[in-house]
């Protein structure tokens, strides 16, 4: 087992996370074998076992903590008549801690079928009783070996009193104690004569199942998995593109090279020794190249697509590869220590970064270079002030029989099915209602009006067919946005740019034309505050490629404040921009950089550097501190708090960031894997549709939403912030999904519109990426029921 030992310094050499090492699923039980209390007793039915370091040196715990399902922490706050804040998680009702001693004799095995358990004394209880954390079937074995060895570090430690680094191996298996044996855990209520008599079944050392890892398997993500008695034949390398001369060398370093296999979900190792070359090829045009002993694996340009990921927590980098026939494969390397992976990383996002921007690298600064790396390896962001420690859970349970999000009723004769319409258009956008339950989705040249019911559907109100201007001219809405209490609907016309159009909803039909500009278009538009819609304000916020400017609707002629003005010479390509609830203003472009403004005809306050790829979205939190930018295969998170320095506790919309103290960003984005996954089934690429945070004035922000093809993904931000591998859980439906949002006021459910159907569905319905899950799509034949058909189905 301890060829693990080299792993687990990388683990120990981050300082800056509280967690060393994490099981991120299982169950607790206090086994009692000798006990007359009884045999068993389930602690935790869902919970996350880690170890974490203390504020004293040498000293770490054993945490094993309570995982909530969605919506059941503030439920138990509601019945202790908390006011949800949930400040008891740190009492023992929600968290077991142990401090990691020898006397613990904590200790691991995996039995037959692949169970892990981990095992260790209470020491507070009577002789015999064991604490047992039953891992998750999910979990590899070579997590359960890196843990263990962690853990075993951990102790040695404490004991000696001195870094776990000088450790030899015959000092550390006398913390090793897999040769006692571990008693089945099982929830009995009261002790049985057949449970406390029958003999545990006889463990499988856990040597045994170590023995069969190597160096090259020990994380998560690279771990062999046993094939189901049905054999099914690994993914093979596609063969390798045809390598391209180059003209400079960017990097070239030695690793390991794995390829993930969709049969067993896991990466399996191709070759122990590769060399990977990122080069330039020519202007702008750069190409990785991975080589082995006389075999040339794969060779593919350096574009975004490649989904880069580096996690030095494990010495990593992930990457996906496409052939011509547009297939995607998942890739691994493995460098042999830190040093290397960062050399490796700043050549690819080099070449990454020139490629995107057609700017040299070497023209940046060290703060803007060092926030583009920032962006693409794994992180924890601090925010332990503001946010509980707890981890939250995903509810995976069946959407509640009363939200009709999908129904197949056989029941219903073939009358009542309602298929695609013959019109020939698709639904394309969707605006949530704020001040009124309604939702309101584009549909070429008409818009379905549909109300939220009390328990949670869509019940259609009614359809204006006919968009078209004052004029009588017929148009399809380029983009939508709700105003004035929900009572109206502004419009633009992609025919013409410098007009936007007013839509009374309560007639139906369009009643004004605004002139904007003679010169400058609308290239977008955003509400003069987060909340405006809410209330009766009558300006808001207009967008050019190059200007930023407020819209009032009640000036004579053009409409256009000349006096809040801000125009810029440059081509700055503005794309999007968002508010927050006091009117902070954030504004992206397609070369993919961020300005954010405390008032309009200002300079901007802050200006985050671009890492090359278009913004197509932006959200910003309604207090300012947290702003999302949307690009085609990733999303930025990005905290706008400052932290240190004279401007500490101020937003960057309000002070400047200093030059050395930019905010790291969180690239949120799939796994490279569920990647390979998702274009594997749908063979079509990642195209994220705008991001947004759920809304609501007295709301905070928990969760973000997005789709790309036909899945919905929706990351909980408390795992996002925390660092967790699994912040996102996912919907897949049979076809692309076109538009998509929380309803307001919840993060629980949330309103989709495919291209011939509106539903909404509870996040609870959403699961974890799996293998299974991401293949899945609906069984059956969707229906309407006659009370829901109308001329034009949404």
């Amino acid at each position: 087992m301890f060829m693990l030992r080299n792993v687990t310094k990388y683990l120990f050499g981050d300082t800056s996370k509280e967690s060393i090492v994490e099981i991120p699923q299982g169950q607790l039980y206090l086994v009692r074998p000798l006990s007359p209390k009884g045999y068993s007793e389930l602690i935790f039915k869902d919970a996350a076992a880690s170890i974490r370091r203390t504020g004293q040196e040498y000293q770490y715990q054993l945490v094993v903590q309570r995982a909530y399902e969605e919506g059941e922490e503030e439920l138990l706050a509601e019945e202790d008549g908390e006011d949800g804040a949930t400040d008891t998680l740190t009492t023992d009702k929600d968290e077991k801690t142990f401090l990691l001693d020898q006397g613990l004799h904590f200790r691991s095995e995996i039995r037959e079928g692949g169970e892990a358990v981990f095992a260790w004394r209470d020491l507070s209880g009577d002789p015999g009783d064991l604490y047992e954390f039953v891992c998750d079937r999910s979990v590899h074995a070579g997590e359960v070996g890196t843990f263990e060895m962690v853990a075993i570090k951990c102790q040695y430690e404490r004991k000696f009193r001195r870094p776990q680094e000088a450790a030899t191996e015959k000092e550390l298996r006398q913390f090793n104690f897999t040769d006692q044996t571990i008693p089945s855990a099982s929830a009995v209520s009261s002790p049985t004569k057949t449970a406390i008599d029958s003999p545990p079944p006889k463990p499988r050392a856990i040597e045994e199942s170590l023995a069969r890892q190597t160096k090259k398997d020990m994380s998560s993500n690279i771990s062999k998995k046993r094939f189901s008695d049905k054999e099914v034949a690994p993914t093979a390398a596609p063969p390798s593109a045809s390598v391209p001369t180059a003209t400079e060398i960017l990097t070239q370093e030695h690793a390991e090279l794995h390829l993930f296999d969709f049969a067993s979900g896991s990466f399996m190792l191709q070759d122990p020794s590769v060399k990977a070359t990122v080069s330039e090829t020519g202007k702008w045009q750069y190409w990785l190249q991975i080589t082995g002993q006389g075999k040339e694996w794969l060779g593919q340009p350096v574009i975004a697509d490649i989904n880069p990921v580096f996690n030095f927590e494990y010495l990593s980098f992930i990457f996906n590869n496409y052939t011509d026939d547009g297939s995607a494969y998942s890739w691994l390397l493995r460098f042999k220590d830190q040093e290397t992976e960062e050399r490796f990383q700043e050549g690819l996002m080099q070449a990454l970064w020139e490629q995107l921007n057609e700017v040299k690298w070497t023209k940046t600064t060290d703060d803007d270079r060092q926030y583009v790396l920032d962006a693409f390896q794994d992180l924890t962001m601090e925010d332990a002030e503001n946010l509980e420690k707890e981890e939250v859970e995903e509810d995976e349970a069946e959407p509640d029989d009363s939200q009709r999000t999908e129904e197949y009723d056989s029941d219903e004769s073939a009358d009542d099915v309602v298929t695609k319409p013959d019109d020939g258009d698709i639904n394309s956008q969707l605006a949530v209602g704020y001040k009124h339950d309604r939702s309101f989705v584009v549909r070429g040249s008409k818009i379905g009006v549909f109300k939220h019911t009390p328990n949670n559907n869509l019940e259609f109100s009614t359809n204006i067919s006919k968009v078209e201007t004052p004029g009588g001219k017929l148009f399809n809405p380029k983009k939508v946005m709700l105003h004035a209490e929900d009572t109206d609907m502004i419009l633009q016309d992609a025919d013409n740019p410098h007009s936007l159009y007013r839509m009374d909803l309560e007639y139906g039909k369009v009643v004004d034309e605004w002139k904007v500009h003679d010169d400058i278009q609308v290239k977008n538009f955003a509400p003069e505050k987060k909340f405006a819609q809410m209330t009766g304000e009558q300006t808001f916020l207009g967008l050019s490629h190059n200007a930023l400017y407020r819209v009032d609707p009640r000036l004579s002629g053009n409409k256009m404040v000349d006096s809040d003005l801000k125009q810029y010479t440059s081509k700055n390509a503005f794309s999007t921009a968002a508010t927050t609830e006091k009117g902070y203003i954030a504004v992206a472009s397609e070369k993919g950089d961020i300005r954010m403004f405390d008032k309009l005809g200002l300079r901007a306050k802050s200006a985050l550097p671009a890492l090359g790829d278009p913004i197509t979205g932006l959200d910003v939190s309604a207090d300012g501190r947290w702003i999302l930018a949307t690009c085609r295969t990733y999303i930025l998170l990005i905290d706008a708090l400052q932290k240190e320095g004279k401007n500490e506790g101020k937003l960057g919309f309000e002070k400047g960031f200093a030059k050395d103290s930019k905010p790291q960003p969180r690239r949120l984005t799939l796994s490279p894997s569920h990647v390979a996954q998702f274009q594997y089934e749908t063979k079509t690429p990642l195209s994220f549709t705008p991001a947004r945070f759920n809304a609501g004035v007295d709301d905070k922000e928990t969760s973000i939403i997005t789709a790309t093809g036909p899945f919905i993904v929706t990351w909980n931000m408390k795992k996002v912030l925390a660092g967790r591998k699994d912040p996102y859980t996912i919907k897949r439906y049979e076809e692309e999904v076109k538009a998509d949002d929380f309803k307001y006021g919840s993060d629980k459910n949330v309103i989709v519109a495919l291209p011939n159907e509106v539903n909404m569905v509870a996040k609870q319905s959403f699961k974890k990426p799996t293998r299974e899950s991401i293949a899945a799509t609906p069984t059956g034949r969707r229906i309407m029921r006659r009370s829901d058909v109308v001329n034009s189905p949404y």
